[in-house]
């Protein structure tokens, strides 16, 4: 049976009774909205770990404009649901005055890795997120932490954050679940349009074309991007946020050449509303 629990005390508890079991603790922080790229998380947590908690939580420290955190999608009782459904052990359900009980005066930042991509056209964002990403981790101690490979860049921040603070959490990052016609699982694509919706994939689309001209021999940058920046900004209503390629370890931008390993990242605003997308340049058809 699914333990809910709304304070983070309560969760501490319990966790320290799974661990005086000797049971591993599997850990996914959540903003809500589930759907089947959560799923996949939670399924490979319960596959690696003896016990498997679930947060949700909308931060609003990651938000940089009050009307995105206001329209930001929230299911409560039907997310409590997919999570039971799925066999997790727990649920935290912290409110905003558990996870901020007084003003934030001491926030995470980072350099480098938050330079580029939605570092730039976020600011604060990722101040946001390693913040309330440190504190959840305090609250629930888990062995391993498991996050999406589409949020490719806030994978990398969190998991240096846990290296230079020398903290014992592992980090696995799993495959960006898809629709079928490609597009990425995320909780924005309910707010999508009809007209939006139909040309989301093409995000997808042009991702897997740039590889495919990637593994035909071309390296340089300019050419790979120019094909995906006309393609998006032919799509009414389309604004394009940032087309990228970054070093996939250092996350610092290509400008001349790319090579194996390098990560294409793109935002891209359909109407109002902003979706994220990326893919590994690799050699090989079958690799990701």
């Amino acid at each position: 049976m699914l333990s809910v629990n709304r304070r983070a005390n309560d969760v501490r508890t319990l966790v320290a009774d799974w661990r005086s079991s000797g049971h591993t603790v599997g850990f996914i922080p959540t903003m809500g909205a589930l759907h089947e790229g959560h799923g996949s998380l939670i399924r490979a947590s319960l596959d690696q770990c003896d016990r498997t908690l679930v947060s949700i939580f909308v931060n609003p420290l990651q938000f940089d404009r009050d009307e995105d955190l206001a329209t930001y999608p929230v299911d409560s009782r039907a997310d409590q649901n997919f999570v039971a459904d799925l066999g997790a052990h727990a649920l935290f359900l912290p409110s905003v005055e558990e996870m901020y009980p007084s003003k934030q005066l001491t926030l995470v930042t980072q350099s480098e890795l938050t330079d580029h991509l939605d570092g730039a056209a976020r600011p604060g964002f990722f101040d946001g997120i390693l913040t309330v990403v440190l504190k959840l981790f305090h609250m629930v101690n888990p062995d391993i932490a498991f996050f999406g490979q589409k949020d490719y860049q806030q994978v990398a921040v969190v998991r240096r954050m846990v290296e230079d603070l020398n903290m014992t959490i592992k980090i696995h990052a799993m495959p960006t679940e898809r629709e079928s016609n490609g597009l990425a699982l995320s909780s924005r694509n309910r707010l999508l349009a009809k007209t939006s919706r139909s040309d989301a994939p093409k995000l997808f689309k042009c991702l897997n074309e740039l590889r495919s001209r990637f593994r035909d021999g071309e390296t340089e940058v300019r050419a790979l991007v120019a094909p995906i920046r006309k393609t998006l900004a032919a799509i009414p209503d389309a604004r394009i946020d940032y087309i990228s390629v970054v070093d996939g370890q250092s996350l610092q931008l290509r400008t001349d050449r790319v090579q194996v390993g390098d990560v294409v990242a793109i935002a891209v605003f359909l109407g109002e509303i902003r979706l994220i997308d990326n893919i590994i340049l690799s050699d090989h058809p079958w690799k990701s």
